[in-house]
């Protein structure tokens, strides 16, 4: 009885193993996960797909096949590539295309090159840089050095202070100027910035400086012209008077005061604004001279600088000739472009 016990111990083992390969073809498309978990056939299926091996893993196997198996299998299948294709896409795919800024705005690489680039000069700023010799580098370190060379240490002293500004004559024609305050002296000089050469210079002693006056251009009621801004004009003796004669002559020279306003550069950058500053130079200008009034007073006249905030009045009606001198810039050093004769 033993022997046959035993004998049909191997015939149900038998019957496990020969059952699936009996079995009627329809019978593993039904059932082929219960079989596959118990019998070991998982990597027969787990190729075609693809679940069984993840879920085996996981523990979580005994659960989908208690529950039903076919609407689970699915959702874990759209879960999972729709995670895959998400952490895959960030670095190789979607970068090249519209993530290559966004890593170097976090390593602050290129967002500063974009705000320096948007921050550009304005087509006004590049007219001027190409036009203006002044602006050439270099150019305006020579014509200092040029203008410093000539100022005589005997006369003049020690230079305070160097500026850069348009000078108006009583035709209110602009001009281009280098100035110079001095410890007794207030140099003008005009400089060809073409040629680097010192045309004249004219000096203008310190305690005859009487007033300075600061405010905004104004011309006769009956005048076309029209001046916009500010300027300064220096006087250095209140008893003379321009003569009829020198005021309707455009090139007199003799007038006892002159004035300034501002250098179309200005604006160009940090140095230049320092170096056409109107009012530093008026109240630079003021204590020069009230240093050299106390340290070499004129006899008979009175010492002391009288500072005046008025309107600088230029006596000038039609102007054909500074208008389009003014329009064409002709009182400075540009390139006027391939002029030839």
């Amino acid at each position: 009885m033993l022997e046959a016990e035993a004998e049909g111990v191997p015939s149900e083992e038998q019957q496990h193993q020969v059952g699936p390969e009996d079995t009627p073809p329809a019978a593993p498309a039904e059932g082929t996960e219960e079989r596959a978990v118990e019998s070991g056939a998982a990597p027969s299926a787990a190729p075609e797909e693809g679940t069984e091996e993840q879920l085996e893993e996981a523990g979580e196997a005994p659960v989908l096949h208690t529950t039903t198996a076919p609407a689970e299998v699915p959702t874990a299948r759209t879960e999972e590539p729709a995670a895959v294709p998400v952490l895959d896409t960030t670095g190789p795919v979607e970068a090249p295309n519209g993530q290559t800024e966004e890593p170097a705005a976090k390593e602050g690489g290129a967002v500063p090159t974009q705000h320096t680039v948007s921050s550009v000069e304005s087509p006004v700023d590049q007219f001027k840089h190409r036009k203006f010799f002044v602006l050439r580098p270099g150019t305006l370190n020579q014509a200092l050095k040029d203008v410093e060379a000539l100022v005589d240490k005997e006369v003049d002293g020690s230079v305070h202070s160097i500026w850069l500004m348009a000078e108006v004559d009583h035709w209110n024609n602009e001009k281009e100027r280098i100035v110079l305050i001095t410890d007794s002296s207030l140099l003008v000089c005009k400089y060809d910035f073409v040629m680097f050469s010192v045309d004249y210079i004219q000096r203008i002693a310190l305690n005859f400086v009487d007033r300075i006056s600061y405010g905004a251009f104004s011309f006769p009621k009956r005048s076309l012209l029209r001046r916009d801004g500010e300027g300064v004009r220096v006087f250095w003796d209140r008893l003379r008077e321009p003569s009829f004669i020198s005021r309707w002559n455009p090139f007199a020279t003799d007038f006892p005061f002159t004035t300034f306003t501002y250098h179309p550069v200005r604006n160009i950058s940090d140095k230049f604004a320092a170096l056409c500053d109107i009012q530093s130079f008026r109240d630079q200008l003021k204590d020069a001279a009230q240093r050299s009034h106390a340290r070499k007073p004129v006899p008979g006249k009175a010492n002391g600088v009288l500072l005046l905030n008025q309107n600088i009045l230029i006596e000038a009606y039609v102007g054909l000739m500074s208008f389009l001198g003014n329009q064409n810039k002709l009182g400075y050093s540009m390139a006027r472009g391939n002029i030839g004769f």
